[in-house]
């Protein structure tokens, strides 16, 4: 019973980890082309 639960709160842990780097390496993408967008305008 408790190694199920530690399993499921490993997979769990796991699947967000991977969600929240996707979406912090989205975010720095957005503001890098945001950058080069000023950059070529100047």
């Amino acid at each position: 019973m408790i190694r199920k639960f530690f399993l499921g709160l490993a997979v769990t842990s796991l699947a967000l980890g991977t969600c929240g780097c996707n979406t912090v390496r989205g975010v720095g993408q957005d503001l890098e082309s945001a950058a080069d967008t000023v950059d070529k305008a100047t």
